[in-house]
């Protein structure tokens, strides 16, 4: 196995430019995440990795060695792609074990089966090993895409959004899956999705790619507890994060002024010009909910409104309060909710120290510490 490293690759397609400066280092054995809506570059900077494109700038590493100009079957890499590319004309038996009938991963005929046989049974296709896949539902036919991938032996494996077109109790199924398989053989893997769930959950590092810029690497934690901007910040969750323009205001500390007024709470440890004009982001899981006044805690920093749409999901709830102009959406549970209807007085309390603060220019940039903060000005 060998770790992946891109090294301020450019990709432009006339004057279309789908991937500005990107870099990014998968270490070896390392299960790393692309991030992004539709659009962002994911499938570009696959291709460029697996040499499917060719950069217009920056160098591409395998293993430490320069493969820019290396040709794709030269780079030993395996890659899942989110359209299947299956042989529609052969079985699922013979798609699986096309790869180890090449010159180059060639294995004696009973040991390839029992190799597909193997991750047949591990994807739950194994019933199906001679049946053409035109005969397959979509779900199984990604499978059986995923499945001709991890067969053979590669330097590191390109995943296309393998797990979309499966329903939801098998994509969870299969996410655990793959990590399990991640751990197990120390596989370098490069994995795309648009879905922050399997970002999280999948991988020890996430890259979230935004318009073909990469806008923050970090750990599942660090992307979801400390969003490096704006865009990262609305990449994670549902409901997504509640963003509320407004100002810094400095009443004995600084403060957050909504637009409207609506919404006024301080800013503790965080060093901010009065008068800059800010972006605040609060998760809806973050927010709490109450009845009524007399159950909010006297120190608790509040704000009251009322309930705009509510959203019954199992044990928990989805709830919309209006608070002024701004729509703050929060998660709670379900008992919480009960009796509660449109336009129903609420209070909100927030903790002040679980906020983001983001700066309102094009930079989106998060206001973290004094020197940050200082720096941006």
């Amino acid at each position: 196995m060998a770790g992946l490293a891109l090294a301020g690759i450019r990709k432009d397609y006339g004057r279309l430019r789908a991937l500005d400066e990107v870099s990014l280092e998968v270490a070896d054995g390392e299960f790393c995440c692309l991030l992004g809506p539709s659009g962002a570059g994911k499938t570009t900077t696959l291709k460029v990795v697996a040499g499917l494109e060719e950069p217009t700038a920056g160098t591409v590493r395998i293993g430490g060695a320069d493969v820019t100009d290396v040709e794709p079957t030269h780079r030993n890499l395996a890659m899942c792609f989110e359209s299947y590319a299956l042989y529609p004309q052969q079985d699922v038996f013979t798609n699986l074990v096309s790869p180890l009938r090449s010159p180059r991963h060639r294995l004696p005929e009973a040991a390839a089966r029992r190799r597909v046989e193997e991750v047949a049974e591990l994807l739950g296709i194994d019933a199906l090993l001679e049946r053409s896949v035109t005969q397959l539902s979509n779900g199984q036919r990604q499978r059986v895409a995923l499945g001709r991938v991890l067969v053979r032996p590669a330097a590191a494996y390109l995943l296309d959004e393998p797990l979309s077109h499966l329903d939801a109790k098998l994509r969870a199924t299969m996410r655990a899956e793959l990590k399990a398989i991640s751990r197990e053989r120390g596989t370098t893997t490069l994995y795309v999705t648009h879905d922050y769930v399997e970002a999280l959950s999948l991988a020890e590092r996430v890259g979230v790619l935004d318009a073909g810029r990469i806008r923050q690497v970090g750990t599942p934690r660090q992307v979801w507890e400390e969003p490096a901007d704006i865009v990262v910040a609305r990449s994670f969750g549902r409901p997504a994060i509640n963003v509320v323009s407004g100002v810094v205001a400095d009443v004995s500390g600084p403060r957050f002024l909504a637009d409207d007024g609506a919404l006024d709470l301080p800013l503790p440890g965080r060093r901010v010009r009065p008068g800059t004009h800010v972006q605040l982001g609060i998760r809806p899981r973050d927010l709490a909910l109450h009845r009524g006044a007399g159950d909010v805690p006297a120190s608790a920093v509040r704000v009251e409104g009322t309930v705009y749409v509510l959203e019954h999901l199992g044990r928990q709830a989805e709830l919309t309060v209006r608070v002024g102009s701004c729509l703050l959406a929060l998660v709670v549970p379900r008992t919480q909710v009960a009796g509660l209807g449109t336009d129903d007085r609420v209070v909100v309390t927030v903790n002040p120290q679980r906020v983001h603060v983001f700066l309102a220019d094009d930079s989106g940039r998060r206001v973290e510490t004094p020197q940050v903060t200082e720096a941006a000005g």
